[in-house]
């Protein structure tokens, strides 16, 4: 009798182990492919997680409709861009204390937070009339900024107002962000530029 039971007792102790080990195959398996995508929706310095993306998408909508809803600042072509909580507010506003309500009303909103103020003070410039080749400079500006390979991944705003260019938004280095300025400044007419982009 114990001589019958010991090769079901051998493959039976064989056929454990096998599935012990196939075991640990698939959880280590399944513990690679879970690391891979946490680290997928990490995020880095530069990058931003899709949940991050999201939320700055949402305050970045907050943001613009508690601007809009504020009948000071509504007439004002405000441009508002938020990376990981961080608001900027850029374009141009005709006096100091609208600019300073701006942030103020940017701030008020939940989740943000901090508010980067990149307003510039021109005086009407909520007025149409302005430089006759604004929106030319502003076109040839994007497009020398979109068509140069070292900046096309960034989505870098352009206002122009008298001729003077402000550049704004998140880029990844602080040499990007010359790169934008000098690729403006090539442009015709354009009188001077105002780098109001942020290293993240």
């Amino acid at each position: 009798m114990f001589i019958q039971y010991k090769p079901n007792w051998f493959f039976s102790t064989a056929i454990m182990r096998e599935n012990m080990y196939k075991n640990k195959i698939q959880s280590t398996v399944l513990c690679i492919i879970l690391a891979v995508i946490m680290g997928g929706c990490s995020s880095s310095r530069t990058q931003e997680s899709t949940g991050q993306y999201i939320d700055d998408g949402t305050i970045t909508s907050k943001v613009k409709s508690t601007l809009l809803a504020n009948e000071g600042l509504a007439a004002y072509d405000i441009n508002v861009k938020t990376y990981k909580g961080v608001v900027l507010l850029s374009g141009f506003v005709d006096s100091q204390q609208i600019s300073n309500q701006a942030a103020a009303d940017a701030r008020s909103v939940s989740g943000v937070r901090e508010v980067r103020n990149k307003l510039l003070v021109n005086n009407s410039a909520g007025s149409v009339k302005g430089y006759t080749h604004d929106t030319t400079i502003t076109t040839n500006v994007k497009a020398a900024i979109v068509n140069d390979p070292r900046l096309s991944a960034f989505d870098i705003n352009v206002k122009t107002y008298d001729g003077v260019v402000q550049l704004s938004g998140f880029v990844d280095s602080q040499q990007s962000a010359e790169l934008a300025a000098a690729d403006a400044l090539k442009v015709a007419h354009v009188k001077r530029v105002v780098s109001s982009l942020i290293v993240k």
